[in-house]
């Protein structure tokens, strides 16, 4: 009685934690889309290259002239006495005025209230450089070259991004097929418990064997759960890399191919010269040989234009002895040129050249050894690829065997020939064979993306 109340409950269980739901399968393409929309790392090496572009155009050149407007406007208002001392009226002629008492008439104190006077003026002011030893014209090189380099640097983001992407997306992959597997051993463990009972109701077999089937049914179900939850850990993992909602359930596709042989050769052949790391070198190469040319240019004569125009117009108020208003409007236009030249900065323009020269021999340096390190990593990543594609190979003709090995164990246990244990111990060697082929699969794909990456070819294919 008891074991007839056992399994209805832990098929309840297993039917609980296991139950499969229709789900949306993602894609390889649709995760490559939505990473590129979403992956906030992509994002941000997109906003470098947008910085990079805005920096090398000709705003930021210095051969765009520099126009200067300038404009002001005043109000003054004055009230003021003048004093005349010593100073008398006259009739006009010449004559001074003498008073009743025969003295002279002085000139009374003149008051001015509210005078008020305007002044206004503009000024337009245009300089250009029209020499400047061909520092500018290196620099705007050098900015185009470093526009070259932040796109390069945003590439090598979006492959490790892909290879990132692809590291978990296989994980799930692998983890949803090995719950398949799983599900079938728990199955078949299902069917042997069922015989088990049938052959002990009968007499054939002992308790032992129905007990034994009972463990194993239990452990299998476990397997199953921890499975999926590992699956669901790791969904979430692969939502944060497509900047996604966490809780996003969907299945993913477990097709896997792999590129033709004679096209990788090919991609290695050329790996050198597509590798991101190789082209990242030789553009600072070309960034430190422009700094270097632009130091140089300390050395020569800067000649600079000026122009300009302007207006003035102030409106007087009057005063003592200008009683009416004076109003003076004055335009005035301006052309001059001029020539400099250091011909000693104290020796910190020397410095800077041999420090420029320094840097570019380091440079040319770090090239060569980045050349090494990418000859190596390509042969590494190859070695490695073919390795595991063999191991591949392997794991899949082990999968064939354990299969028989299996059906057969099952055929002679049916027949009484070998014992629950044995046909146990047949059936755990084909779930670690089709396991181990399952991540053999996935860990030979890795290893041609990372090839393929290394190659500068990971943008390039389907995946």
């Amino acid at each position: 009685m008891m074991q007839k109340n056992y399994l209805p409950t832990l098929l309840v269980l297993f039917l609980f934690t296991c139950s499969l739901f229709s789900q949306e399968v993602l894609t390889k393409q649709e995760a490559i889309k939505l990473t590129l929309e979403n992956n906030l790392g992509i994002l941000i090496a997109e906003n470098n290259v947008e910085i990079a572009e805005n920096n090398k155009g000709v705003l930021n050149s210095g051969f765009l002239p520099s126009i200067t407007g300038t404009a002001g406007a005043n109000y003054q208002r004055d009230d003021s006495t003048f004093e005349f001392p010593g100073q008398f009226l006259n009739d006009g002629e010449g004559n001074v005025l003498i008073d009743d008492e025969g003295q002279p008439v002085p000139r009374p104190d003149a008051d001015l209230y509210k005078a008020e006077a305007q002044r206004y003026n503009a000024r337009i002011t245009a300089d250009y450089v029209l020499f400047d030893g061909l520092g500018r014209w290196y620099d705007m090189k050098r900015l185009k070259e470093e526009y070259n380099l932040s796109s390069l640097q945003a590439r090598e983001t979006l492959e490790t991004t892909i290879i990132q992407l692809f590291s978990v997306y296989f994980e799930a992959a692998r983890i949803s097929e090995n719950i398949t597997v799983l599900e079938q051993t728990y199955q078949n463990t299902k069917n042997r418990l069922q015989r088990a009972n049938y052959s002990f109701e009968f007499g054939q077999v002992n308790k032992l064997d129905v007990l034994n089937a009972e463990v194993d049914l239990v452990n299998d179900s476990i397997n199953v759960m921890n499975e999926r939850q590992l699956l669901e850990n790791t969904l979430r993992d692969l939502n944060i890399v497509l900047n996604s909602d966490l809780e996003k359930k969907f299945a993913v596709d477990t097709t896997i191919t792999f590129i033709n042989e004679l096209q990788l050769e090919d991609f290695a052949s050329q790996g050198e010269q597509n590798n991101v790391r190789m082209l990242q070198a030789k553009s600072n190469i070309a960034i430190n040989d422009y700094t270097l040319q632009s130091a140089k240019s300390v050395f020569l004569p800067t000649i600079g234009l000026t122009g300009f125009y302007g207006w003035n117009l102030n409106n007087n108020a009057p005063g003592a002895f200008f009683p009416g208003v004076t109003v003076n409007n004055r335009r005035n236009f301006g052309l001059g040129a001029t020539l400099t030249w250091n011909l000693f900065d104290g020796g910190g323009g020397i410095t800077q050249v041999r420090n420029a020269k320094i840097l570019l021999e380091s440079q040319d340096a770090l090239q060569t050894q980045i050349e090494l390190e990418v000859k190596r990593d390509i042969a590494n990543a190859k070695g490695d690829f073919q390795n595991r594609l063999k191991v591949f190979e392997l794991q899949q003709q082990n999968v064939t065997t354990a299969t028989d090995n299996y059906k057969r164990s099952n055929e002679r246990y049916k027949l009484g020939q070998i014992t629950s244990v044995e046909l146990r111990q047949a059936q755990i060697n084909l779930l670690n064979a089709q396991t181990s082929k399952n991540l053999a699969k996935y860990n030979a794909k890795l290893a041609e993306l990372q090839l393929l990456q290394l190659t500068g070819q990971l943008l390039n294919v389907s995946i």
